[in-house]
């Protein structure tokens, strides 16, 4: 049994939806980050960055923060979503570090300076918009020769979804990525995705492009 400490976001989701598609038991406790929960001391004991998500496994008393980390670890304990050797483990984990170098960082600044303080940073709008269009045109190359973008679907596909999931915030018309689209649709399709995005509560249907 995992317990699973986390809210809705892209990075919260990550390892809600790698659950659900590895098939592993988890409890969801939620942490309100609109409530600074990540700041208690019972939950930096398991979190010491305040960040979610973060894991207990029950099995081993292994915990982890950093969704990354959380993903290459229950990939290994199962033995799914991510080789256990060779280039193809490589290939999946350089695209892993690609979103939390890329998208999770970069596609954040626009939600902070387009969706939630539109207009204070002119600047800053431009820079991290361009950056977004950016991403979207590394990622839309990457998926017009393959189904997913290490080949087979795999934790890398898990951590770059829910970051895209957010391009209505990202105010990404998904038109001009015709691959990205297609590769956001099927994943969104997978009933491990559909319930792995509602945790640790439903805020709503998966938006569509």
């Amino acid at each position: 049994m995992i317990d699973l400490y986390t809210w809705t976001t892209p990075n919260g989701r990550k390892a809600s939806i790698a659950l659900e598609e590895l098939g592993l038991p988890y409890t969801a406790h939620p942490i309100d980050i609109s409530k600074d929960e990540q700041f208690q001391p019972d939950f930096l004991k398991i979190s010491p960055n305040n960040r979610i998500p973060a894991i207990v496994d029950r099995d081993n008393g292994m915990s982890l923060m950093e969704s990354g980390a959380i993903l290459i670890y229950l990939a290994d304990k199962t033995g799914k979503l991510l080789p256990k050797s060779g280039d193809a483990r490589y290939r999946v984990i350089e695209w892993l570090m690609w979103q939390m170098g890329g998208p999770g960082p970069m596609l954040g600044q626009v939600h902070h300076f387009v969706k939630y303080n539109k207009g204070k940073a002119p600047y800053a709008e431009e820079r991290y918009l361009k950056e977004a269009h950016r991403l979207y045109g590394v990622l839309d190359r990457r998926l017009a020769e393959r189904e997913f973008v290490a080949d087979t679907y795999s934790i890398a596909d898990i951590a770059i979804w829910p970051w895209i999931s957010r391009f209505e915030w990202q105010t990404i018309d998904m038109a001009q990525y015709p691959n990205v689209k297609r590769w956001y649709l099927a994943i969104a399709g997978r009933p491990a995705v559909q319930k792995g995005y509602k945790v640790p509560k439903d805020v709503g249907e998966i938006p569509m492009p």
